[in-house]
C-alpha cells in the first residue's frame, strides 16, 4: 500500500540538521510539515547551478521570499552555502534553517564546522512499524525493508535492485569519493556476509583484492553515507574478558538482502537471522533517535562467545535484547541473557522471536517480534510495558 504516513519525528524549533539516508522521506514530510517555507531543492540543476556559481545569491532569495522558515534540500551539493546561512542566523534570528541532507561527508571537510552548533543535528530513518500500523508487515519487512522510497513503490523488488545503484551512481561516484566504482560495489556485496557479526576487515581485503587502506577508506564512505553502522562493544564494569571489536549491520534489512548474494549452499536460516537482527536495530535506532537519543546502543559477547545482540543503557535504565529467528524458544537460547544478568542483575531481559505467543521465562521477558516492534512509539516512556 502506498501513501504518506505520520512520522514519529519531532522537530527542532531551532535551525537543524536533517541528515537520513535517500528516500527516507525527509523531502516528503518537510513539505508536510512546512507548507510555507522557502523550499531550495539543491537535486535541481538549475538552482544547484545558480547557488554554486554565487552562494550569496541565498540572501536574495530568502529576502524576497518573506519566509520565516528555509529548507535547503541536499545542502552537501553546495557547501559554500553554510557560510552565508550561518550569516543570517546571527543577522536574521527570527529565521529558522532547515539543512537536509543523505551525507555529511562534503561538509565534514568544510571550515564551517556545521554552522558551529548554531544549528542542531537531527537524524531521519526508514519507516518503523508503529508509523505503518496495520500496514507493517514482518514478512515484507524482512524481504523489501522500510524505506519509503521502495515501501510506496508499485514495484518493490526492482526498486531496491535499484536503491543501492543510485548511491554507487548519484553518491559514489558522482562525487569521485572511490577511485573504482567496481571495486567499491564489490565491498558493499562482501560486506553483507558480515550483517550482524564482527568483521574481519583482512579477510575483506582479501576478497575484495584491494589494500585494507583502501577497505577502511570505504567503510568511512558508507558510515559518512548514513548506509552502515557499527555498534560497540558494553563494557561497562565489565566482570567478564570481553571481545574488542565493533559488529556491523546495514541501515534496512530491505539493502541488506539486497546486498547480500545467495546460494544453494546459503542456510536461510543465517541469511534471514542477521536481517532480523538488522530490523530490530533499525528500529531500536529510529525509536531512541526520535525520542532524543536518551540511549546508547551497545551488544555484549565474551572472550568465549557469550553474547547477547542489543543493550540500550541511559543514565537510568539497562535492557538487553535477544533476537531468535525462530518459533520456539529453547533453553539454550536464554543463555546470554542470563549471563549478562548475572552481571548487571538491574537489567532488564528481553528476548525476541517468530513465535505468536508472549512469555515468561524466569526473569526473561519473551516476545514475538512483530508484537515488538508496533509498540516501539517513541512517544512511550519505556522499551516496552
Amino acid at each position: 500500500m502506498s501513501g504518506y504516513f505520520e512520522r514519529f519525528f519531532v522537530p527542532s524549533k531551532q535551525s537543524y540538521f536533517l541528515f537520513g539516508p535517500r528516500g527516507t522521506g525527509k523531502s516528503t514530510w518537510l513539505r508536510h510539515k512546512y507548507p510555507h517555507a522557502l523550499y531550495i531543492n539543491l537535486l535541481k540543476m538549475d538552482e544547484l547551478r545558480s547557488l554554486r556559481a554565487y552562494p550569496e545569491r541565498l540572501i536574495e532569495r530568502v529576502e524576497a521570499s518573506g519566509a520565516s522558515v528555509v529548507i535547503i534540500d541536499e545542502i552537501q551539493k553546495v557547501p559554500e552555502l553554510l557560510s552565508v546561512v550561518h550569516d543570517l542566523i546571527e543577522t536574521r534570528r527570527e529565521l529558522q534553517f532547515i539543512l537536509t541532507g543523505s551525507s555529511a561527508r562534503k561538509l565534514k571537510r568544510t571550515g564551517v564546522d556545521l554552522l558551529a552548533g548554531r544549528a542542531v543535528i537531527r537524524q531521519f530513518h526508514p519507516f518503523i512499524a508503529a508509523e505503518l500500523g496495520e500496514n507493517f508487515s514482518l514478512t515484507n519487512a524482512m524481504s523489501q525493508g522500510l524505506v519509503p522510497l521502495i515501501f510506496n513503490s508499485p514495484d518493490k523488488k526492482d526498486s531496491l535492485n535499484a536503491y543501492v545503484g543510485l548511491y554507487l551512481e548519484e553518491e559514489v561516484k558522482a562525487e569521485g569519493w572511490v577511485r573504482n566504482i567496481g571495486d567499491f560495489a564489490r565491498f558493499l556485496e562482501v560486506m553483507a556476509f558480515s550483517q550482524g557479526a564482527v568483521v574481519n576487515f583482512s579477510n575483506i581485503s582479501r576478497e575484495c583484492q584491494v589494500t585494507r587502506k583502501v577497505i577502511m577508506g570505504y567503510v568511512d564512505v558508507i558510515q559518512d553515507l548514513l548506509i552502515a553502522c557499527f555498534l560497540p562493544v558494553f563494557s561497562l564494569r565489565a566482570k567478564r574478558e570481553l571481545v574488542l571489536h565493533d559488529k556491523f549491520y546495514f541501515f534496512d534489512v530491505g539493502v541488506y538482502h539486497s546486498l547480500r548474494q545467495t546460494t544453494f549452499l546459503d542456510k536461510e536460516s543465517e541469511v534471514n537471522g542477521a536481517g532480523l537482527e538488522g530490523l530490530v536495530l533499525q528500529h531500536l535506532r529510529a525509536w531512541n533517535d526520535y525520542q532524543g537519543s536518551l540511549y546508547k546502543i551497545y551488544y555484549w559477547r565474551t572472550r568465549y562467545g557469550v553474547e547477547v545482540d542489543f543493550i540500550l543503557h541511559s543514565s537510568d535504565k539497562l535492557y538487553a535484547i535477544e533476537v531468535k529467528n525462530a518459533k520456539i524458544i529453547h533453553p539454550k537460547d536464554l543463555s546470554g541473557l542470563k549471563s549478562f544478568c548475572e552481571d548487571y542483575p538491574e537489567a532488564t531481559p528481553i528476548l525476541l522471536y517468530r513465535g505468536n505467543e508472549k512469555l515468561k521465562k524466569g526473569n526473561v521477558l519473551c516476545l514475538p517480534v512483530d508484537l515488538f516492534l508496533l509498540h516501539l512509539d517513541p512517544k512511550l516512556p519505556t522499551l516496552y510495558s
